[in-house]
Parts: structure tokens; C-alpha cells; sequence
């Protein structure tokens, strides 16, 4: 049984004020808490309606009724099981090899994504400003499909950071340089930008070297491609001639 104290605790985890008070972030679903036990993050408690995670301790489990978890949940149609886990302290950031930078990133969905797609192509570090989605948000981590668990994410100030970074930073701009002409290095920083507006001026001036996806329609009149679309493709160049 759940109890009341423990509906309000995860309940008000949806908001980032409480997971950073409390220090905790939840996930639902079997394959992504079970990608999620094999990681480094320490688990608090599981509630679950049946039998499942044989390897959990027991006084970590929590059997809960249909109608107790949907109190819980995030999701319009709840899985079986949702599990708390403690948010880490921040580790450094991982020089060297590709690192991705998020520029304003603030659609949840698309910032879980992109998490897969670097755990996917091997990129193990992604750098996010300070404006960008949590990546603990309930819908950012759904999204990662467990990845969350295999990429470094560091929050940071971008400029600074990239301004210090004493190497190639590669942005994304519908005028760059055609992607599928370029001879891309195994290291260096890629920029990706927000949803609606792109990379934001001041990060625009520490940019190297500007690239683009071209487009191919006959009319040419798609204003631009979804952002987690975005990194797919450049992700996939880079690693292409690796």
C-alpha cells in the first residue's frame, strides 16, 4: 500500500522545485526502471501491482493496487510499476571525442530523445544550458527509454563554457556550410537550438564552424526540421566516416 505521505512526495516530484528540494526523480515502466537499476543511480523505493524485480530488496517493494499507482503516475494510462530514484551529484563534464551542446532545449520529449540518440551513436557527454529542460522531468526521462542511465548531462553556463573550450564548435544554422560536404573530426562541440528560435546570438559568436541539413523538397518551403530530427542526422555524419 502506498500511504499519503508517500502519494504527496512523488506527486509533487513532477516539479523540478521538489526533485531539487528532495533530491529524487521517479520513472514508470518496466524496461526503463529495469535500465535504470542497472545504472548507477540508487534506488529508493519501487511500487508495483505484481510480481516483478526479483532482484530488488524486498523492503524496497511496495505491492500497490491499479487505482493506488494511477494516483502516482504521470501518465494518462499508468504501467505496472513506478520507481523513485535519488538524483546524483553532478559529475564533471568528460572532455575529449564529440560533446553536445543544448541550446535552450525546452520541449521534454524532445530533450529525451535526444538523450537516446546519444547513447545510441556514443556521445557521452551532452552539455545543456541553464535554460534548458530538466532532464529529470518525468516526460524527459520516459523519453530516454532508460539512457539517462549510459549519458553524462551537465547543466552550465553554454558561453562560458564554450568560450573556455579551446576547441572546434560546430552549430546548426539553415545558411551552414552543407553537412553532407564536409569533413567532419571526431572531436569537438556540436550546438543544437531551441525549438523556436534556433542558437541564441551570444552562443552564435562563439561558433567555428556553421553547418546545415540542406533540404531536398522540389519546393523547398519546410521551414525547418524538428530538433531531436536534427541531431539524428548531424549525430549520424559525424559518425559516419568515424
Amino acid at each position: 500500500m502506498v500511504s499519503k505521505n508517500q502519494i504527496k512526495l512523488i506527486t509533487g516530484l513532477v516539479q523540478k522545485k521538489y526533485r531539487k528540494q528532495h533530491r529524487l526523480f521517479f520513472a514508470e515502466g518496466v524496461k526503463v526502471i529495469e535500465e535504470l537499476l542497472h545504472s548507477d543511480f540508487e534506488l529508493e523505493h519501487v511500487f508495483h501491482t505484481k510480481p516483478m524485480f526479483v532482484n530488488v530488496p524486498e523492503h524496497k517493494k511496495v505491492s500497490v493496487s491499479e487505482s493506488e499507482l494511477k494516483k502516482i503516475s504521470a501518465l494518462t494510462t499508468p504501467n505496472d510499476c513506478l520507481a523513485v530514484f535519488r538524483i546524483p551529484e553532478e559529475k564533471p563534464v568528460a572532455p575529449g571525442g564529440l560533446v553536445l551542446a543544448l541550446d535552450d532545449i525546452r520541449d521534454p520529449g524532445n530533450l529525451g530523445t535526444i538523450i537516446r540518440l546519444c547513447d545510441w551513436f556514443g556521445i557521452s557527454q551532452i552539455i545543456c544550458s541553464e535554460q534548458t529542460v530538466d532532464v529529470y522531468n518525468p516526460k524527459v526521462v520516459q523519453a530516454t527509454m532508460g539512457s539517462i542511465g549510459r549519458v553524462n548531462i551537465s547543466y552550465l553556463d553554454l558561453e562560458s563554457y564554450l568560450s573556455q573550450s579551446g576547441t572546434a564548435v560546430f552549430g546548426t544554422f539553415m545558411e551552414g556550410d552543407n553537412i553532407y560536404k564536409e569533413a567532419l573530426p571526431t572531436e569537438g562541440i556540436i550546438v543544437l537550438g531551441n525549438e523556436a528560435n534556433g542558437i541564441s546570438k551570444s552562443i552564435e559568436g562563439l561558433v567555428t564552424k556553421k553547418i546545415s541539413i540542406p533540404r531536398f523538397g522540389n519546393l523547398q518551403l519546410t521551414e525547418s526540421l524538428n530538433v531531436a530530427t536534427a541531431t539524428a542526422i548531424v549525430l549520424s555524419e559525424f559518425k559516419r566516416n568515424a
